[in-house]
């Protein structure tokens, strides 16, 4: 009899620390920032087996073969005031990486970074078979070691561009017993839209909600912006004064699909239209796009008063993404 019990206890003690290994992490955002204000979702995890790629709202916010969450910055003015990556949840450091230069690939090539893509990072091991990755951090930021344990929200090091990356974020990969996992949707089914469950803290509420648009940059300039300019953060020291020879206003929106719309267009102080740009609509889908309109000064200065400028999306013929936005010409 006692043995029985014995066994019976046994049984049901594995079958508790079976449960308990098998509960589902919940995870703090990994980057000091506010989703949709100061830093966006680039891109999710792919779930299309094929060459194609789908994320997991059956959209085009991925890339074949894509692991994890790409969590971006606006520019490298921003980045230079040092974003901090952070721990998503409790665990032990495993690994790290902290000597490669903040360079997009572009410049060195794929063949530089090499089985070396994740660029500088660090990779946390958590209860319950979890592993968390962090990617493409600042060269010198990361301030952990192996064997560190580290608390939710612990800082790890600094967003960066080492790696395999052309712009500035943090490529953030989830994996349960070595597979990967999208946050978004964990145990969604094959083929389904909006399916699994998120394992984000519920505190994060509507700051993780799936936006298929969004636009991460506007504004006005004294001359014509290129993504360059937007991406480093100089376009900001163009200004437009009444004395500027130029007056363009520019929109940068990511995740734009094929057969998307764009419409930007400025008014003057008096309501008179002063340029529009209605460009054919996207032939295929768009990781990111800068758009731009405006027009040159042909008076002594710009008329006094606030200038408007109105971006719209339409697909179908609905508007999907819209913003409004002005500025008063002022003396140099």
């Amino acid at each position: 009899m006692h043995l029985k019990y014995l066994i019976l206890i046994s049984f049901c003690l594995a079958t508790a620390l079976d449960a308990r290994a098998e509960e589902v992490i919940s995870l703090a955002l990994p980057v000091k920032c506010q989703p949709g204000l100061t830093c966006f979702f680039q891109s999710y995890v792919d779930h299309d087996p094929s060459d194609k790629a789908r994320d997991y709202r059956c959209g085009g916010r991925s890339y074949d073969g894509h692991d994890g969450t790409d969590i971006r910055i606006r520019n490298l003015e921003i980045q230079r005031q040092g974003i901090e990556v952070l721990a998503a949840a409790p665990g032990r450091v495993i690994g790290t990486r902290n000597d490669m230069d903040d360079v997009s690939v572009k410049t060195v090539g794929k063949a530089a970074i090499a089985g070396k893509e994740c660029g500088n990072g660090a990779v946390i091991e958590h209860e319950g078979g979890w592993r968390t990755q962090y990617c493409h951090m600042a060269k010198g930021s990361v301030r952990v070691k192996v064997g560190d344990q580290m608390t939710t929200g612990q800082p790890i090091g600094l967003v960066g561009l080492s790696g395999e990356t052309e712009f500035f974020h943090l490529h953030f990969t989830v994996r349960h017993r070595g597979k990967i996992v999208d946050p978004f949707a964990y145990g969604a089914t094959e083929n389904s839209c909006g399916g699994g469950q998120s394992i984000w803290a519920a505190s994060l509420g509507e700051q993780m909600q799936y936006r298929p648009r969004e636009i991460i940059d506007y504004g006005f300039a004294a001359i014509a912006p290129t993504m360059e300019l937007v991406e480093s953060g100089e376009i900001g020291k163009h200004s437009v004064t009444s004395a500027s020879d130029a007056l363009v206003a520019y929109v940068r929106a990511i995740g734009l699909q094929a057969g998307d719309q764009q419409f930007l267009a400025v008014q003057g102080p008096d309501g008179t239209s002063l340029a529009a740009n209605s460009p054919p609509a996207l032939d295929r889908d768009k990781a990111q796009f800068l758009i731009l309109t405006g027009k040159k000064r042909t008076e002594a200065a710009w008329p006094a008063g606030r200038y408007t400028a109105t971006y719209r999306v339409t697909r179908d013929g609905a508007e999907v993404l819209q913003k409004t936005f002005d500025i008063e010409a002022r003396p140099r």
